[in-house]
């Protein structure tokens, strides 16, 4: 199979001023804001984890809860890392959030996707592809423990700004590939909380064009307008400190036509269960095992699943 030219460039790109001052002021926010917390806070595990694009949620998807131990009228901030490791990739992830009467959400996230040696034959061994996020998030109605005795989910809305960094394959995903370097992704979910069976169930629909997750760029030559993909999650409670549960995220399958030819770069859904422990409301570990189907068949067809581990500290 003949693929087109790739043009090198130099991975000069670094983490934007603007995104470092940000980054900041999220911690300082949240220090600040940590008197304001010694009154209160949520019941342990029922804020979610930080998701890989840094919204509150599970491992792969955001949720319709609001990150940060904080409750009504404080504030609240968390970081977290999380590294990925499948049977040929590693993906490291860092971020943080700030949370506002447990209403309104801001959070920043950090991908790096580290190939390996799965592009050696086009002259890319090593290759790192990276991604900046900026999500916001807004709940709408409902209260998940509040309302945990009825019917009524709550209910949230989000917005996440992705900015890719392919280094060396961006001429080829920009010029061959007609994907974009930048895209958006809103979208709508809803958690509903079963607190007297230990049940937490939540249904996303994502507004998207991303190519796995943005780290290939956005759309492409053959791509048409962006759909809405479901998230699925479902969380048992098996005590106040210990939830299991598994996901699965339906994504878009723009660069399956491409240049590179049919099926080089067909991309599959995500998958995970995980187990998430929380010893205290301002900190928690999730592990997980991981399905992330394939990525760039043409080069390495092998389904990658593997292990997840995320660390989170909040106040």
């Amino acid at each position: 199979m003949d693929s087109p030219n790739l043009t090198l460039r130099p991975n000069s790109r670094r983490w934007p001023l603007a995104w470092s001052a940000a980054f900041c002021a999220v911690c300082a926010l949240g220090v600040s804001a940590a008197p304001a917390q010694a009154q209160g806070g949520k019941l342990v595990l029922t804020g979610g984890v930080s998701s890989i694009d840094g919204a509150a949620g599970g491992g792969l998807s955001p949720w319709a809860v609001i990150g940060t131990p904080a409750t009504e009228g404080q504030w609240g901030a968390t970081a977290f890392v999380t590294t990925v490791r499948t049977r040929d990739y590693a993906l490291q992830v860092q971020g943080a959030a700030l949370a506002w009467n447990d209403r309104l959400e801001l959070s920043l996230a950090r991908q790096d996707l580290n190939a390996r040696d799965n592009l050696a034959a086009l002259g890319l061994r090593g290759l790192h592809l990276k991604q900046d996020i900026a999500g916001l998030k807004l709940r709408l109605a409902g209260d998940a423990v509040l309302d945990s005795d009825t019917l009524m989910p709550q209910i949230a809305v989000g917005w996440l700004h992705k900015s890719a960094d392919p280094a060396a394959l961006g001429a080829t995903l920009s010029g061959a590939l007609g994907a974009r370097l930048q895209g958006n992704e809103f979208y709508l979910s809803a958690s509903k909380l079963f607190l007297a069976q230990g049940l937490l169930l939540n249904g996303t629909l994502r507004a998207t064009q991303a190519n796995q997750n943005g780290l290939l760029g956005f759309g492409g030559a053959n791509a048409g307008k962006s759909r809405l993909w479901p998230e699925l999650s479902v969380v048992w409670l098996l005590s106040r400190q210990l939830a299991l549960g598994a996901e699965v995220r339906f994504k878009p399958d723009n660069l399956n036509q491409s240049a590179l030819g049919a099926g080089a770069l067909k991309e599959d859904r995500w998958a995970d269960v995980f187990v998430a422990w929380a010893p205290s409301p301002q900190l928690s570990l999730t592990l997980a095992w991981v399905d992330l189907g394939r990525i760039a068949p043409a080069v390495q067809p092998r389904r990658q699943t593997g292990a997840y581990l995320s660390l989170q500290v909040g106040i």
